[in-house]
């Protein structure tokens, strides 16, 4: 019985995890903005056709993971709250190893289809963006400025494991403080996920 429990903690820690803020700096420019990914609308766009007058979220997202999965509902109020502030939005699938399934092209229009996208959800081919970002969990979250300066990094809010027990909601904070020209409350956090399936 103490070798089942020991198994099952192993594949989840392999799984999931917990991992401190570290990437890309705050005050870094925004990496890899002229590479063209396939959009789940058939078209090939860059970060920088995805950016707007007041900035970019850069979101690295899949359609399997249970934390994706379970924080959907935030994920769309989020990302329909920085359009609404005319912030862009682009999703990132960088789930390289898992393209003949759960995270196919194919399936990730469905997904988007299905969750009502109406933003930019795109493949990460090769990892290279991900790469560029060091980025290795999802969901997790790169919000740049209007001049591609990047002023938060992590988590959607403090509680990814219970939408009903949030206190603090990280990424709407740092964007209606970047709108509005004030200082980013908690510009980095620590971001709870799966890790990117990277192509060995």
């Amino acid at each position: 019985m103490k070798k089942h429990i020991f198994f099952l903690l192993l594949i989840a820690a392999a799984a999931v995890s917990f991992r401190l803020p570290g990437h890309i700096d705050i005050g870094a420019k925004l990496p890899k903005v002229d590479v063209k990914m396939k959009d789940i609308s058939g078209k090939e766009v860059s970060m920088n056709d995805a950016k707007k007058a007041n900035g970019l979220l850069v979101m690295f997202s899949c359609n399997t993971c249970p934390y994706v999965v379970r924080n959907q509902d935030r994920t769309r109020a989020i990302c329909q709250f920085a359009q609404k502030n005319n912030v862009g939005v682009i999703l990132i699938n960088s789930n390289e190893a898992a393209r003949t399934g759960g995270d196919s092209y194919e399936a990730m229009q469905t997904y988007a289809r299905q969750q009502s996208y109406n933003w930019l959800y795109v493949v990460d081919k090769d990892n290279q963006v991900a790469d560029a970002f060091n980025a290795d969990r999802t969901p997790e979250c790169y919000l740049f400025d209007k001049s591609g300066t990047l002023v938060y990094k992590g988590a959607i809010d403090d509680n990814p494991g219970n939408a009903s027990g949030v206190k603090d909601k990280y990424l709407h904070a740092a964007i209606q403080a970047m709108v509005t020209g004030k200082p980013i409350p908690n510009p980095s956090t620590a971001s709870v996920g799966c890790g990117i399936k990277r192509k060995m």
